[in-house]
């Protein structure tokens, strides 16, 4: 099941694809698709509801988040062994935790908004997980049954404010535009193992990523379980995975930065796909 919201920033409605790819409304049969919504006897209820009997929503509209009430976006870092080794950096011993913040949540085709002062802005397609029942302390062979969905995400990081300015993560990757999240949640009767997706990213049409999931350094069942030792994770919460080479900091001979005009598009096997055109901060 592929859920989404549509309609304008701050006022979607709750629908899903059918498998014409036509976006049903469901807002007669739910108010909102949010955290309460991925519960398993919810996301059940909704299963059971015939597409065809829902009203086709004919226009093409701007596509939300698939979903409202995210409490954290706990993102990992250095998560593929050849993004680490483009990068310059070991290979890590356990996760790299930070924090995304979740102002920088916006809709998958959302434009990004290169931020003051910004000189090195970059791409990351990531497969996100999307908690759907409450954890804390769960063991790793349990963890995929706390997940409702899993979703295309771009970690757009801005390098400078990342790794030249300390060592705080976050203040480069929680600018207002840094987290397109989307098209949709894909639940996991669609997703049964999340380690073998194929995953793409170009900029302007040009080859940038290329990867696969089952190249993870931590697959998505220990991720959960770790994450969930030092925070309880709600639903809602989202996990952005980490991501593979081709990233502008690894380019060569010379790293290649995002600038204002430029197009960026992506896509994780069964997750659906993102566009997004890069604009500068208003009055830059």
């Amino acid at each position: 099941m592929k859920l989404l919201r549509y309609g304008p920033s701050g006022r979607e409605k709750p629908g899903l694809l059918d498998d014409q790819g036509n976006i049903r409304d469901l807002s007669k049969v739910i108010v909102q698709i949010d955290d309460a919504m991925l519960a398993p006897k919810n996301l059940a209820r909704i299963a059971r509801l015939k597409p065809e009997t829902l009203p086709i929503v004919k226009s093409k509209p701007r596509l939300g988040v698939p979903y409202a009430g995210v409490s954290k976006f706990v993102a990992v870092g250095l998560n593929y062994t050849d993004h680490a080794a483009e990068s310059n950096m070991p290979i890590p011993k356990e996760p790299i935790l930070f924090m995304k913040a979740t102002t920088s949540l916006c809709g998958p085709n959302d434009d990004i908004i290169q931020p003051k002062n910004s000189t090195k802005l970059d791409w990351e397609v990531e497969l996100g997980i999307v908690i759907g029942t409450k954890a804390q302390y769960v063991p790793e062979s349990k963890a995929l049954d706390y997940v409702a969905g899993y979703c295309t995400i771009n970690d757009v990081s801005e390098r400078d404010f990342q790794l030249e300015r300390g060592s705080q993560w976050d203040r480069g990757k929680g600018c207002d535009t840094f987290g397109p999240v989307g098209p949709y949640l894909v639940t996991t009767d669609e997703i049964t193992d999340p380690q073998t997706l194929g995953m793409w990213l170009d900029v302007n049409g040009e080859k940038r990523q290329r990867g696969n999931t089952k190249t993870m350094i931590f697959g998505c069942a220990h991720l959960v379980s770790y994450i969930s030792h030092f925070m309880t994770l709600l639903p809602g919460d989202i996990i952005t995975t980490g991501t593979p080479p081709g990233v502008g900091l690894g380019m060569k001979p010379a790293p290649i930065w995002l600038k204002p005009g430029d197009v960026v598009t992506l896509g994780i096997d069964g997750l659906g796909d993102q566009r997004q055109r890069v604009v500068a901060y208003p009055g830059k």
